[in-house]
């Protein structure tokens, strides 16, 4: 389980997360309470909700035996996830992880 700030901009509406998933992944999405489920590729499942101001994604992959085009399309897709319901890019997110390690 892992949460993201959110970039200014970016409101916490778990409707527009589920757009944004919607967008992301070509696939069934379910309610579960508060949380938005899906699967896909070489994610069983993919769950997604909003604890106040920031965004958690929890994620149950499985890729024995799963070709290599399977898995860089879903990593694809997971980045672009993350990059529009967040606003940061890869490589700022690391950046933002870092700097809520060492406070």
């Amino acid at each position: 389980m892992q949460e993201y700030k959110l970039k200014r901009g970016h409101s916490p509406d778990i409707e527009r997360i589920y757009e944004v998933l919607e967008e992301c992944f070509p696939s069934d999405i379910s309610r579960k309470g508060d949380k938005l489920v899906t699967s896909y590729g070489v994610m069983k499942e993919l769950s997604v909700w909003m604890n106040g101001k920031k965004l958690v994604v929890d994620t149950n992959s499985e890729a024995e035996g799963v070709p290599d085009e399977v898995i860089l399309d879903t990593n694809k897709r997971f980045r672009n996830f993350l990059y529009k319901a967040t606003g940061y890019t890869a490589k700022e997110r690391v950046k933002n992880a870092k700097k809520a390690v060492s406070k």
